[in-house]
């Protein structure tokens, strides 16, 4: 893959929802966006970029769109963006970037998808947050930066927490199992790439799931609640519907650990798969019984997760 190219354009807006119109200059700052942008903020996607060739192949069309049509900030020759994975490092001019999405979920259609009936952001787009400020510039170079096995077995790994509730969905209950598990996981040296809650329903945590895994690029999702026996828990058929391969090792010792406390252990249905790189380990709903399962398996899961994403050697005793 080329790992050089060209910022072709600079687009900023103040409101959300807005196209973004051209600017001659940038100026980013970290951990923040670009500044007088309406989506900086402390978040995952504090800069939109876009592929200059896939917006000419969409013109192509006739659609006739205008740089920053699509809600992008950046239009970037010479990549195929979609193609580097969350967590790689982008140098424009002497601002550091760093992917943390690829593609999104459009819920309300934009205006160039009511026109053409069809919209690139969602399938070419990627997302970032700043790790360097500075000046940008169009015409400014980027450069994909390749990461040594010594860096990236130093980076943290991105970690999801997906809560299921219905009644914490529609605001009738406090989710306190989701919060405690992210803080647990961010003190044990995760990165935390989002947290989500959805209502108890097998193909809204199907869509969740893979978002989180595809999209987001978490390594680890850990999911809370809907793994008893009521007819409404459905978290791990949706949990088994996206997995590539199955890890049963980690919901037995769970369990195992669990009966030593209550018998009522034995109910739980909870499963944990792997979805290409991704290990999807699911948790009760209760912040007791959350608690006393990361204690089971938080240790070992870092050397796991350093089997899938090959950071690691086999999980054999010496």
């Amino acid at each position: 893959m080329n790992n050089t190219g060209i910022l072709k354009a600079i687009c900023l807006s103040e409101k959300r929802g807005l196209p973004k119109t051209p600017a001659e200059s940038a100026v980013l700052k970290a951990d923040w966006g670009i500044e007088g942008d309406a989506h900086a903020g402390n978040w995952h996607r504090q800069i939109s970029l876009l592929p200059e060739e896939q917006i000419a192949e969409f013109n192509s069309r006739g659609a006739q769109v205008s740089p920053g049509a699509f809600g992008e900030n950046l239009i970037v020759s010479g990549f195929d963006l979609k193609a580097l994975p969350p967590g790689t490092r982008l140098e424009i001019g002497p601002c550091l970037l760093e992917i943390t999405q690829v593609g999104k979920q459009c819920h309300h259609h934009c205006a160039v998808y009511q026109r053409m009936g069809d919209c690139i952001m969602p399938r070419e787009g990627v997302f970032a947050r700043v790790i360097r400020g500075g000046s940008l510039r169009a015409g400014d170079q980027v450069r994909v930066l390749e990461l040594g096995s010594k860096e990236q077995a130093l980076r943290p790994f991105r970690a999801a927490v997906l809560t299921m509730s219905d009644r914490g969905s529609r605001g009738e209950r406090q989710d306190e199992s989701g919060p405690y598990i992210a803080k647990a996981l961010a003190e044990a040296g995760y990165e935390i790439a989002e947290t989500a809650l959805v209502p108890d329903d097998e193909s809204r945590i199907r869509e969740e799931l893979i978002r989180l895994s595809d999209t987001v690029g978490a390594d680890l999702i850990i999911t809370t609640g809907g793994t008893g026996l009521a007819p409404r828990d459905v978290t791990p058929e949706a949990t088994l519907a996206v997995a590539t391969r199955n890890v049963p090792g980690i919901a037995e010792a769970i369990r195992a650990e669990s009966l030593k406390f209550t018998k009522r252990a034995m109910l739980s249905r909870a499963v944990a798969v792997i979805r290409n790189r991704t290990l999807i380990v699911n948790l009760p709903g209760s912040r007791k019984a959350v608690s006393e399962c990361l204690e089971v398996i938080l240790d070992t899961l870092s050397h796991g997760l350093g089997i899938l994403t090959e950071r690691e050697g086999e999980c054999g005793r010496s």
